[in-house]
């Protein structure tokens, strides 16, 4: 069975947090910066359980892609994907001409997606406001990151 897809709430941000360190996106929950304000997630649930999620924080003109983590018993069943979907559905839908996210493992999977690799200051340059490039600059890390654009003025992938 599929996985049913739904926007997050405020009540579902515990969740949000438990699912970035059990997937390993986080190792210190006092580091993440997972928030719905300027940001929409979105969960999927399987028989009732979240299994998956994924953010998009909101700038002017481009969003950012966050978050995306999937429990491992339920990887490899298009959770993740679904997910994706729907976030840039929403980007394309807000009138986002361009998607980023960061990446230090999961490049292979984002280029299939279309994302192409571009450099940290572009995306700083882009979204400048959003949680988690204002989290990167505090905490020194982003400069380094592998970072990662896909035109949403073009065709859908």
């Amino acid at each position: 069975m599929p996985a049913d897809l739904r926007p997050a709430t405020s009540a579902d941000l515990p969740v949000i947090h438990g699912l970035i360190l059990e997937t390993g996106l986080s190792t210190d929950p006092t580091l993440i910066t997972a928030t719905l304000d300027g940001s929409s997630y979105w969960l999927a649930t399987e028989a009732g359980q979240v299994v998956g999620t994924v953010g998009l924080e909101h700038g002017d003109g481009a969003g950012l892609l966050r978050s995306a983590a999937v429990r491992p018993a339920a990887q490899g069943r298009g959770v993740g994907a679904a997910l994706v979907r729907a976030a840039l559905g929403a980007a394309r839908a807000r009138g986002d001409r361009a998607t980023y996210l960061f990446t230090d493992t999961a490049g292979p999977y984002w280029a299939r997606l279309g994302f192409e690799p571009v450099r940290a200051a572009d995306l700083i340059r882009a979204l400048p406001g959003v949680p988690q490039v204002r989290g990167g600059l505090a905490r020194g890390w982003i400069h380094g990151a592998a970072a990662w654009r896909l035109d949403l003025t073009g065709v859908s992938p």
